[in-house]
């Protein structure tokens, strides 16, 4: 095979698995800030906080960092749902979320950045399970289980979300609550706590997104600075609430940037990948999956 030709598809293949890292970071957005219109910045923080605790948690159990990321998630659900209990007292039951509310979850940010530097110091840590050193050759092209596990992982989680909010009451709840939530109310369906619900779902993905993390890449406190563009960028891609569209964007954003980075340099991949998406809306402003107003 030409040498240009297998560089191509060995840097589309790892860009779809570096997709798959980048739709479960920005799944949990596309719920939170698609459907809930919340922008909750801190949620990449809340991905690496995930991460730092599979870490921990992993390495004092000998179990695998997947497997502790979905067994933490309910606890990060019960986070969520707290963190959406102080942002409605405080700020949207009185119609401040807008500024106020952005400025509470800067907040949020920079608290769980300083703690994670006081808990665990500012050195990078990481967990390397054992498939981690295994690469599968398909002729030319390598496929390492390093990438390939956590993005199945992401797809199997994105899949069960898409799966409840269309199957579900609740789901249609949620799907429908930053439309209308007068209408829920005629049915007897309190907004707030469909939002509550909503919302700690969205913060149990970020504990999916930071278990596939780690086994990944090393992280530190400051690592979420590197995704708070990406996954806002991908989430207004796809089409802000569209699970599909969140999948997709991350898709080819995974892809433009790593293609970027292996023919350009790494230096020109975040602008080319960004420059992708402004391409993108000019053409649908909507996003991929997005409904015209």
């Amino acid at each position: 095979m030409d040498p240009d030709l297998s560089l191509l598809l060995n840097g589309i293949v790892s860009g779809l698995l570096l997709g798959g890292l980048y739709a479960a970071a920005a799944s949990g957005l596309a719920v939170s800030f698609g459907m809930l219109d919340i922008v909750n910045i801190a949620h990449p923080v809340l991905m690496v906080a995930a991460g730092f605790f599979v870490v921990l948690v992993g390495t004092a159990l000998g179990l695998d960092p997947l497997l502790v990321a979905v067994l933490q998630a309910p606890l990060f659900y019960v986070l969520g749902i707290g963190l959406y209990t102080a942002y409605n007292y405080f700020f949207e039951r009185r119609g401040d979320e807008a500024l106020q509310g952005l400025a509470f979850f800067f907040g949020v940010m920079f608290i769980i950045e300083v703690g994670l530097v006081l808990l665990f110091g500012p050195e990078q840590r990481f967990l390397d399970p054992d498939y981690a050193f295994v690469t599968w050759r398909l002729g030319e092209i390598d496929v390492p289980l390093r990438m390939l596990i956590p993005a199945l992982l992401a797809m199997a989680s994105i899949g069960a979300l898409y799966w409840f909010l269309q199957r579900t009451f609740t789901g249609l709840a949620i799907a429908a609550v930053a439309q209308d939530p007068e209408a829920l109310r005629l049915m007897a369906v309190d907004p707030v706590r469909i939002k509550r619900i909503a919302f700690g779902i969205s913060v149990a993905l970020a504990s999916i997104a930071g278990g596939a993390l780690v086994v990944v890449q090393p992280i530190d406190p400051s690592t979420h600075n590197v995704f708070i563009g990406r996954v806002f960028a991908i989430c207004i891609m796809g089409g802000m609430a569209s699970l599909p569209g969140c999948i997709l964007a991350a898709f080819l954003f995974g892809v433009v940037e790593n293609l970027t980075a292996t023919f350009y340099g790494p230096s020109w991949a975040p602008a080319v990948a960004f420059g992708w998406l402004l391409l993108v809306l000019a053409v649908r402003p909507q996003g991929l999956f997005g409904r015209a107003a």
